[in-house]
């Protein structure tokens, strides 16, 4: 094994586990357990494996994430997580077919995979499109394939990192994915912020007047040099505030104050919408470590940034996979005050966490559970802030909304087709064309229904939500595709548990609808035994909403 496997090895080791010292003989388990059983872990001889995260569980199973290569060329949907203990296999989460055995020699060169995905984006890019050669394992046959960045900005302003996957003997686009994910409606690696603070620096207490969240206290710095304090959280990994400015490029400018007093609760002073951001990076921060014990993003303690006031009247917010921060805009004043909810702020890291977990492909059925996901625990956020003036419930975004009633909110997770888009069930193939159409097409905030649903129904059963935004005339009947009116709720706690395990230690990048079944069903068994209470309950929620 590489010596940068081994290091990055025992970096995730000692933040997931504590165990550093062990990170080597953990991964070399499970090398061992992937060479010994080829068929179950699709081996072939030109395999490699890159670590890319470890869990030890208390009782001493051991959970190794990998990422592979064929040939040294990068397996799309060929990531592994092996399940040991004791040294003994007990499985692999994969959804790679069969070992590969093709060739890694293209036919189409790396210009006319260009031109076929430029064919798709169009002329307005910001850079050079740049492309690589990767062995796309996400169908049961795996095809050679050209990799093709295009960045640029889409008509809304929201900016795209589209990656096409262009056959390298055909040049179809065999799939396409954004690594910017939004978290509404459908450039460069900037810095994170994850450095110790400076030693002119010191840690200090502010107090903030936000848009949405009422008067909250700020972790700041203040800086001696500079004279001034910055809305950045030493405690929890150097996490930060930037401005900007309305605009669209660059990392914006880190907000600042004089006397540690920050906004006055309205958008006459631009703080306030910096408040919210900060409170809410505080809140997701402090859920995940006590409900997780993950520190930060990645797991490693760090922290990364988030930009408020992007562009004009912008009506979004967004996670950039490649530079692990967020942005978020002022809305449009019509609709949709600033993107800063704490919510959405949840949603957007929750993003991050993905990224550094399970990394579902931000498309087809993996999409939509990467979203829901956001969905998700970023409402686990909102329960847990329990902040008066942002009653938690399962509508995403309600709090954004200008004219707030019936209809003011982006997504329901106790019932997805209101919006008039999403899918409450998953498609029963009674019409093979539209089982097609979501598994392959459907915009990944709209086939996050189906899983949101599912959540809901696991923590809470077959129960109508009481608040205004709940329609008068909804029935327990209409919350099941399946007429189990009788179903219960285990509780939003060992609910948030069993998605989150299922997330870390058994999904992968290519997971879908039926893997996630599986995932939950061994994540409940994990946690409460198998047979319990709780696994029943999975079976259940998925059963309601069609995931068989």
């Amino acid at each position: 094994m590489s010596q940068l496997a081994k290091a990055l090895s025992v970096a995730l080791l000692a933040g997931v586990a504590g165990h550093a010292a062990a990170a080597d003989t953990v991964v070399d388990r499970a090398l061992t357990a992937i060479r010994n059983n080829p068929v179950a872990t699709r081996l072939s001889t030109s395999d490699t494996f890159t670590t890319a995260g470890i869990t030890v569980d208390k009782n001493g199973t051991e959970h190794v994430r990998f990422k592979r290569t064929y040939r040294a060329v990068p397996v799309i949907g060929g990531d592994i997580v092996v399940h040991s203990r004791a040294g003994v296999f007990k499985s692999a989460s994969l959804t790679q077919a069969k070992a590969l055995t093709l060739s890694t020699t293209p036919t189409l060169t790396s210009a006319q995979a260009i031109a076929k995905a430029g064919a798709q984006f169009g002329t307005k890019f910001d850079a050079a499109p740049t492309s690589r050669l990767v062995i796309y394992a996400r169908p049961a046959t795996p095809r050679l394939a050209y990799d093709v960045l295009y960045v640029g900005a889409k008509t809304d302003g929201t900016p795209t990192r589209m990656h096409y996957y262009v056959d390298a003997a055909t040049g179809a686009i065999l799939d396409k994915e954004d690594a910017i994910h939004t978290g509404t409606l459908p450039g460069t690696g900037y810095p994170t912020g994850n450095t110790p603070p400076p030693p002119d620096t010191t840690p200090a207490i502010g107090s903030g007047r936000s848009l949405m969240g009422g008067t909250v206290p700020l972790n700041t710095l203040w800086n001696n040099t500079r004279r001034v304090y910055e809305l950045k959280d030493s405690t929890r990994g150097n996490t930060y505030v930037t401005d900007m400015g309305n605009g669209y490029r660059g990392t914006g400018t880190l907000v600042v104050d004089t006397d540690n007093k920050w906004g006055n609760g309205t958008q006459q002073d631009r703080a306030s919408a910096a408040v919210d951001a900060a409170y809410g990076f505080a809140k997701t921060w402090d859920f995940y470590k006590s409900k997780f014990n993950r520190a930060g993003i990645a797991g490693d303690g760090k922290g990364s940034f988030g930009a408020v006031h992007y562009s004009l009247r912008y009506n979004n917010a967004f996670w950039n996979n490649d530079c692990f921060c967020m942005s978020f805009g002022d809305g449009d004043g019509v609709n949709l005050k600033p993107l800063v909810a704490i919510d959405i702020m949840g949603h957007e890291v929750s993003h991050g966490v993905t990224h550094a977990s399970a990394d579902l492909i931000y498309s087809k059925e993996s999409g939509g559970l990467n979203e829901a996901t956001s969905d998700i625990l970023g409402t686990m956020v909102e329960f847990f802030a329990n902040n008066a003036n942002q009653p938690p419930n399962y509508f995403i975004g309600d709090t954004i909304f200008v004219q707030q009633g019936p209809g003011g909110w982006i997504r329901s997770m106790f019932k997805p087709s209101m919006d008039g888009i999403s899918d409450d069930c998953y498609p029963d193939g009674s019409n093979p064309s539209y089982l097609n159409f979501f598994s392959n097409a459907k915009d990944p905030h709209y086939t996050s229904g189906v899983a949101n649903h599912f959540f809901y129904l696991l923590a809470e059963g077959a129960v109508v939500p009481t608040g205004p935004l709940v329609p008068a005339d909804l029935g327990p009947s209409d919350l099941v595709c399946n007429g189990n009116v009788g179903l219960a709720g285990i509780g939003r706690e060992a609910a948030v548990q069993i998605w989150y395990r299922a997330l870390t230690v058994y999904m992968v990048s290519t997971t879908n609808y039926a893997g996630a079944r599986a995932a939950t069903m061994s994540a409940a068994a994990d946690l409460y035994g198998a047979s319990s209470s709780q696994q029943n309950a999975v079976a259940a929620a998925w059963d309601a909403v069609g995931v068989h």
